[in-house]
């Protein structure tokens, strides 16, 4: 199975996996773990490698974090690597709903490269500038 790993500072992470299960139903290879305010690197690495404990050697993983760097992400990647699970990640930071949604819609679908390049693609895509333009009284 391809499991789509969700990583962040906070309560981002579950509430992007719970936005995820609006569009895209209760899905099992979602994964999501938080850094609570308050915890320790060393607390979020035990509550992450519980949280991945379905995952097995046979299995892939997207992880998406919330910032490239962040204690959340380098965290899980080195529980991934005392995993041996390196090989079998594909690793993308600054995660965002629509990103996270057409993983979880596509990453069954295409090779890692591929699905890289169009989940990039859909997120670049969605971030722009929304304007309301209102009507002139004269227009009327």
């Amino acid at each position: 199975m391809k499991y789509e790993v969700l990583v962040s500072h906070g309560e981002f992470a579950d509430g992007l996996k719970d936005a995820l299960s609006m569009l895209a139903g209760q899905r099992k290879d979602v994964i999501a773990c938080g850094l609570e305010n308050g915890k320790s690197a060393d607390e979020f690495a035990k509550e992450f490698a519980q949280a991945i404990d379905v995952i097995t050697e046979d299995d892939e993983i997207v992880l998406l974090g919330d910032l490239i760097g962040g204690s959340p992400l380098t965290t899980a990647l080195n529980v991934i690597n005392e995993k041996g699970l390196n090989d079998k990640t594909l690793i993308i930071g600054g995660m965002n709903l629509p990103l996270a949604l057409t993983v979880v819609l596509m990453k069954d679908t295409f090779d890692n490269d591929t699905l890289l390049e169009q989940v990039l693609n859909e997120a670049h895509g969605a971030l722009r500038e929304f304007k309301i333009e209102v009507e002139d009284e004269d227009d009327i």
